[in-house]
């Protein structure tokens, strides 16, 4: 059977002014770049072009349904692409640059295909803080879409090894900033109805968005799943091949143990391996360590993860939304791929 995309020869670089340069060549001839953001690694394509766009699905192998998120430099580009109320403009001048994205009406025009908004009249807007991030999309000079930089279902990337270990020969040029500082993907708000929703937990944690706000987040309305408005609304995703167990109380024998601030449940002592996202109860640390953890025990080959209950504040409500989705059922078809997050 031929395959579904080209294949490519993927190229690695340490994230310099040349790679860079040689990035913003890349993504403006149509090809696919991987990068670091302060959340995970993203795939990025230039917006405004349906081919690259769908060369990205392909690549990844994720349901074209699923709109992107566009990453620009600062407000004023975005401001060029979304249609802006006053809950939208506070929320980005207090947690911008950085991990919050904006899902809003569109402005109209070409900059953000109708492949890459899955054909909605809304977009997702992000302003990166990883200064390899800011530097490629200012030195493009355009939105770059960008989705978390692996194969659709499989665990995020938080490394240049962990891209290549999904997409060598899939994409075009890999831009090696070393590790992610936040490691779990981007909040996502609605704010395209008068009450802002949650529609799904990330590296800003609500208590701070609603701070700013003045009031409570509404949450997802049962049903924005069958087609979400932006990223992070399906599941499972970033699911490792062994099973994923959550909040237990004990270990079954072979088990690996993924633990918090020393839990040791009963079986811990026959636990396969035992990775603990942070000894001393850091939740930021946690978020950083997650998908690096799932990544190394997966890789242990055992059956099952077991994973301790965590704190489901701050940080914690990201962590616990990833950690339920790596855990949930898988689709039962190859032809039905989980759903791929951005950055």
């Amino acid at each position: 059977m031929a395959a579904p995309f080209p294949p490519r020869i993927t190229r690695s670089l340490a994230a310099d002014a040349g790679a860079l340069a040689a990035a913003s060549e890349v993504l403006r001839a149509g090809g696919l770049v991987a990068f670091p953001t302060e959340t995970v690694y993203g795939l990025g394509a230039d917006a405004a072009a349906p081919g690259a766009v769908a060369a990205l699905y392909a690549a990844k192998g994720r349901p074209a349904f699923n709109p992107l998120i566009a990453h620009v430099t600062d407000l004023a580009a975005a401001e060029r692409i979304g249609l802006f109320n006053p809950a939208a403009r506070a929320l980005a001048q207090a947690f911008w640059p950085g991990p919050l994205t904006l899902v809003l009406p569109y402005a109209g025009g070409e900059a953000v295909c109708e492949l890459a908004r899955a054909g909605l009249d809304t977009v997702a807007i992000r302003v990166p803080s990883h200064p390899v991030a800011a530097a490629l999309i200012a030195g493009f000079g355009g939105p770059v879409v960008a989705p978390s930089a692996n194969r659709s279902g499989h665990v995020s990337p938080t490394t240049a090894p962990h891209v290549a270990q999904d997409l060598d020969g899939r994409i075009d040029l890999v831009l090696d900033g070393g590790a992610c500082a936040v490691g779990v993907e981007s909040t996502i708000l609605d704010l395209t109805e008068p009450t802002p929703r949650l529609l799904r937990p990330g590296g800003v944690a609500r208590e701070s968005i609603e701070a700013v706000l003045g009031h409570a987040l509404a949450s997802a309305a049962p049903g924005d799943a069958a087609r979400p408005l932006a990223p992070g609304g399906l599941a499972p995703h970033y699911a490792p091949s062994a099973r994923v167990r959550l909040d237990v109380d004990s270990l079954a024998p072979g088990e690996a143990l993924l633990t918090f601030a020393g839990a040791r449940p009963p079986g811990s002592e026959r636990a396969a391996a035992v990775l603990d996202l942070s000894p001393s109860g850091d939740l930021t640390e946690a978020a950083a360590q997650l998908y690096g953890a799932l990544r190394r025990l997966d890789a242990a080959g055992v059956h099952a993860i077991a994973v301790v209950p965590l704190p489901a504040w701050g940080l914690g409500e990201a962590i616990a939304d990833r950690l339920a989705r790596a855990a949930a059922p898988r689709p039962a078809s190859p032809s039905a791929p989980a759903e791929e997050l951005p950055s």
